[in-house]
């Protein structure tokens, strides 16, 4: 009898189409950073082999939900390639990559496609950097941070919960948290009111997809920073 395999649906059948490259990811740990905040640990399956890791670097993952999967990005953490092994952290909320990784034990598998994530430090240098995003794209965050070294930098972060302060990040200065509302205005505002001529900075801003348009917005006009020198990505949607 042929097993009936969850399907992955028109986005499984375009990343075929691109030869995306498939694996296969085995928990082998977890750690609760804190009550909203989980980093599950993980043998790569080989998905780092021969491969450039570059700052940021995110993996397609697939979710089941019934007789479907879901894919979902998610930033690499502490790769490494000689011990085929890799971190990912789950800001938890309602939804089905919250809700697999609350439940996942060492020896369940989930499948990664990696395929579309590209980002590369800025050449030359900038004077600074001024970065802003919220718990689902800190991973990515700490990442760039770790690598651009004692550059000047900014750091902008909207929390949802009240234990979102306590979670680790990779600069001890320069980071401004801010309490989320309802639609994430307040992190817009800030980011505003401490508007300076930074056309010398690189900006990089990834949050919900309506916070992501704004701050981008507000790099580029109160800024001054180039449209080119600045690289937004929406990591999640809000819902309308």
């Amino acid at each position: 009898m042929t097993e009936n395999k969850p399907s992955r649906g028109w986005q499984g059948a375009v990343l075929k189409l691109f030869r995306a490259g498939d694996y296969q990811l085995t928990v082998t740990g977890r750690e609760q950073i804190s009550t909203h905040y989980l980093r599950v640990s993980f043998d790569a399956g080989g998905l780092l082999a021969g491969r450039c890791v570059h700052p940021t670097m995110w993996i397609r993952m697939w979710f089941p939900d019934g007789a479907k999967l879901h894919q979902r990005g998610y930033t690499l953490v502490n790769p490494d390639a000689a011990a085929d092994a890799v971190d990912i952290e789950f800001a938890l909320h309602d939804g089905i990559a919250s809700r697999w990784a609350q439940t996942a034990r060492p020896g369940d598998t989930i499948s990664a496609t990696v395929l579309g994530s590209s980002f590369a430090l800025p050449r030359p240098a900038p004077a600074g950097y001024v970065i802003v995003g919220d718990t689902a794209s800190l991973p990515a965050i700490n990442s760039l941070l770790d690598s651009i070294d004692d550059s000047p930098a900014t750091v902008f972060l909207s929390a949802a919960h009240d234990d979102d302060r306590t979670l680790p990040v990779a600069r001890d200065t320069g980071v401004v948290w801010v309490d989320r509302g309802g639609s994430g205005e307040e992190l817009v505002e800030v980011v505003r009111a401490a508007a300076h001529n930074a056309e010398d900075h690189f900006g990089w801003v990834a949050s919900d997809n309506r916070t992501t348009r704004a701050v981008a917005r507000v790099l580029r006009e109160n800024y001054r920073i180039p449209r080119g020198a600045i690289k937004a990505q929406a990591y999640w949607a809000q819902s309308a």
